[in-house]
């Protein structure tokens, strides 16, 4: 693969941000509070927590983290409750002070522009919100996320694996093949258990018993065994 230049990449991360605003412009009260594929997150704080991300330079982060003690859980949690709004109107607005942003806590980019599109489906699957980034925006991230454990333990997720790409260049690995749109690639690496619907080849079995077991999303929004 060619490498892409980190302008690039945040072109691609600048434009994910801007339609993912456009998406959340139109949300009921209801949907701001449904929940995500991201833990115990609901559609709110997921906003949030990206605000943060792309709020935070090396040194912010290093002093967070120092003050959370490396544990990264706290250290999201503060950092997405100073950038939730009192209303999601608010939340959505500080969301868009940040679309162009190149503030990041480390220069590997790739793993930004992954951020953004994976949360992105966070929200956008549970909500049944059809937009897939562009193949573009996703080829880089899907070779980052097969390269390294990052945010995301997507490297061991699929070691010894053979990922192919049915929309796009992205192939990599070798081992039994995993093939599907590189969306559906991108976000089982970074452990989205819904989206291995859209993979098939020999691997799959064993990508899925990799996979964290997580909670599916009731009808009302929330979490499965969430309160």
């Amino acid at each position: 693969m060619a490498r892409v230049h980190d302008d690039d990449l945040w072109v691609s991360a600048h434009a994910e941000r801007a339609a993912l605003a456009e998406d959340l412009a139109g949300l009921s009260p209801e949907q701001w509070r449904h929940g995500s594929l991201c833990g115990e997150w609901d559609v709110e704080q997921v906003v949030a927590h990206l605000t943060a991300a792309a709020s935070v330079d090396r040194w912010q982060w290093l002093r967070s983290m120092l003050g959370a003690r490396f544990r990264p859980d706290v250290h999201n949690e503060r950092r997405l409750a100073e950038q939730r709004g009192n209303t999601p109107a608010e939340t959505l607005d500080r969301f868009r002070a940040v679309i162009s942003s190149t503030t990041a806590p480390s220069g590997h980019t790739p793993a930004y522009l992954g951020e953004v599109v994976v949360h992105a489906q966070d929200i956008r699957q549970p909500l049944g919100l059809p937009r897939t980034p562009s193949v573009d925006a996703l080829t880089p991230v899907a070779y980052f996320f097969a390269r390294r454990d990052f945010t995301v333990a997507s490297r061991s997720h699929v070691a010894g694996l053979q990922l192919r790409a049915t929309d796009g260049p992205f192939t990599t690995g070798s081992g039994p093949l995993v093939s599907g749109p590189t969306l559906a690639l991108v976000m089982s690496m970074a452990g989205r258990v819904p989206y291995l619907d859209q993979l098939d080849g020999p691997g799959v079995p064993t990508l899925r018993s990799r996979l964290p077991v997580t909670a599916d999303v009731r009808p009302d929004g929330r979490s499965a065994g969430s309160s």
